[in-house]
């Protein structure tokens, strides 16, 4: 049945509900109990994205006798438009390996999308009870537009490049894992055939950011907030790294309230589909957009190279990944590539799955969006320029994307909203008269205009407080170090330890792009920070009216 209501509250988790759920914690990860005795559903779709007309297959395992589901667009306001109950309840067998190779579930249930359904975010909610208890869980999934319906202003393409690299449900995601020799390794091949992680597609109001609302007192113990409160309740401690819920979804309801019309797609679209982009006038990328397929980057440029413009509104642009068995599987090795990939050394090893600045790709980060992670990464997480005033510093005030903000040279942007960090894109810079101006020697054009420029490091500052621990340690330092000066030293880790965020544009090709270049320009627009708010709109209506003249 389908119906059009808004929003419930949403069944209570009971303490009973939530005793049942601890089994999540025993480990870093979010992932199936393998227990019948455990109440628990979980589902995920073969696809992230579908069109009016295809079949949705939903692939669902519960130790419940039924359960049901519930679908909604989530856009300025959630909207229900669908809801399916008392479907029968069946406990699939998981594989160990499932993060990795997939769930192999069967089909639960399955519907034709409707020709009604408009682009957006689609949240699925499973429910299964179990006397007084009852669990949830959610899905997510795109409705794009259908392309026989000719040009249209703006696309959002959610980076699910990134939600792969960080989602860690069922084990092992690029980042921790349980697999190798002693079952405590990432992998570097996750799989798309698997529920996303908690979190990712649902979040309670006031969940943590990354980048904490005001920055610790000198001489405080470093804290993570976010990952405390992931602990606490349940949920994937990389809620706040990736996901629709953390980044996408924020940008698609503002702009929805704004009036502006949106379509939508992922990155593995636009890795199956390079043409995908020539019906938009303006590409759109927001949050964290971290891992990018050789396709997906040459699509993006081959939008600037024919006059496309791109608002980029995230940061950490870093590493390359390759798509496998059909858009399934995701490869990205990143640190060991040299090492393990399969292709090294092969006439493949273009495809290299490591950072794109470090041969053999060779591919600089900045040629694409005119910044990137290598130069950058980390601010206002932990002590990672930890006490800095978390916004970005103007130089060029008088810059058309600041226009009616009021905003001076030496003002900072979204200070007061959180805006820079957590991971954040640079470029090599020289100052002349005051003003910054990129060197070239990165691989960026020298004829980008920096608007606003904070700062980075990759290495996470020690305070000597005791008892503290600290979660950034030094791997990435020593990673930009041996490429950029063939050897891990004192001298070439503290050279590599400094890094910077730059606000840019540029006129790539025939078109235009933008780049604020930091993970969280999203929430100065959900709290309301007129100032971002004023500078997001100033670069969406250039790039689509002059797209226009």
């Amino acid at each position: 049945m389908t119906s059009n209501h808004s929003e419930a509250a949403g069944p209570a988790i009971t303490p009973r509900t939530r005793a049942r759920a601890r089994h999540i914690l025993d480990h870093y990860y979010i992932g199936p109990a393998r227990d019948p005795d455990v109440l628990e559903v979980w589902g995920y779709t073969p696809e992230m994205s579908y069109l009016p007309g295809d079949t949705i297959e939903l692939r669902v395992s519960t130790t419940a006798e039924t359960w049901s589901f519930e679908i909604g667009r989530d856009g300025s306001a959630y909207e229900k438009v669908m809801l399916v109950e008392d479907l029968p309840g069946v406990h699939q067998e998981t594989p160990e390996d499932c993060s990795v190779n997939g769930c192999k579930w069967p089909s639960a249930y399955s519907f034709t999308v409707p020709e009604d359904w408009l682009p957006g975010g689609y949240r699925i909610t499973f429910r299964a009870s179990r006397g007084d208890d009852l669990v949830e869980e959610h899905h997510l999934f795109l409705i794009r537009s259908n392309p026989t319906i000719g040009e249209r202003p703006y696309l959002l393409i959610c980076a699910t490049g990134t939600w792969l690299a960080y989602n860690c449900w069922g084990g092992s995601n690029h980042y921790e894992g349980i697999t190798g020799p002693h079952k405590n390794q990432p992998s570097p091949v996750v799989s798309t055939q698997r529920p996303w992680t908690r979190g990712f597609c649902r979040l309670p109001e006031g969940a943590p950011r990354a980048v904490p609302d005001t920055p610790p007192k000198p001489g405080d113990m470093v804290r993570y907030p976010y990952m405390e409160w992931a602990y606490a309740y349940g949920y994937s401690k990389k809620y706040a790294s990736a996901g629709w819920a953390s980044y996408e979804r924020h940008f698609a309801r503002w702009a929805e309230k704004q009036g502006y019309l949106l379509d939508f797609a992922t990155q593995h679209d636009l890795h199956r589909h390079p043409s995908l982009l020539d019906q938009y006038q303006c590409a759109i990328i927001v949050g964290h957009d971290e891992y990018w397929s050789g396709p997906m980057r040459d699509g993006i440029e081959r939008f600037f190279e024919n006059g496309g413009k791109v608002a980029r509104f995230a940061g950490n642009f870093l590493w390359q990944t390759r798509i496998e068995d059909h858009g399934r599987r995701q490869v990205c090795y990143k640190y060991t590539a040299t090492e393990s990939d399969p292709v090294a050394g092969t006439d493949r090893q273009s495809l290299l799955t490591g950072a794109w600045d470090a041969p053999p790709v060779s591919r600089p980060g900045a040629e694409t969006f005119g910044a990137n992670g290598f130069s950058g990464i980390y601010s206002g997480l932990g002590n990672c320029v930890g006490r800095g005033g978390g916004g970005i510093t103007v130089y060029r005030p008088e810059h058309w994307a600041l226009a009616n903000c009021r905003l001076g040279y030496g003002d900072v942007l979204g200070g007061d909203s959180r805006i820079f960090g957590y991971e954040v894109d640079g470029l090599d810079y020289r100052f002349e008269d005051g003003l910054p101006f990129p060197s070239g020697k990165d691989g960026a054009a020298t004829d980008i205009e920096i608007i606003a420029m904070g700062l980075a490091t990759n290495i996470e500052a020690d305070h000597q407080v005791w008892g503290e621990t600290r979660y950034i340690e030094t791997a990435d330092a020593e990673y930009k170090a041996k490429i950029n000066f063939g050897e891990i030293s004192q001298e070439s880790v503290d050279a590599s330890s400094r890094g910077n965020g730059v606000m840019i544009h540029w006129r790539r090709g025939a078109g235009e792009v933008f780049t604020a270049a930091t993970c969280e320009w999203v929430i100065g627009l959900t709290r309301g920070d007129g100032q971002v708010e004023q500078v997001t709109r100033n670069v969406l209506e250039r790039f689509v009216q002059e797209s226009d003249t």
